[in-house]
């Protein structure tokens, strides 16, 4: 599995990442070319395998892709940030 597994599932509004029989995912709204991060979500029965983080960067990936800017406005996806300053550029 890697980070380029993230897909945009746009019909949901969501990034969205497979692992292990299960979906991860953060959900999103789009203004512009401003992504609204709003919540994340690992299953529990993929907690503690580093695939929030997969996520995350993964979606940072396809913002930085496409151009466009993201508002953390989840926790989990705001402290990946902090913690990974070279993301800081996609700041909206």
């Amino acid at each position: 599995m890697t980070d380029n597994d993230v897909r945009d599932n746009s019909a949901r509004h969501r990034f969205e990442l497979d692992a292990e029989g299960h979906v991860a995912f953060s959900q999103y709204k789009r203004t512009g070319g401003v992504i609204d991060i709003m919540h994340t979500e690992v299953p529990p029965a993929l907690n503690g395998k580093g695939i929030g983080s997969r996520l995350v960067r993964g979606l940072l990936g396809l913002a930085r892709a496409e151009g466009a800017k993201v508002r953390p406005l989840c926790p989990f996806v705001r402290s990946y940030i902090d913690k990974n300053p070279e993301y800081a550029d996609l700041l909206a």
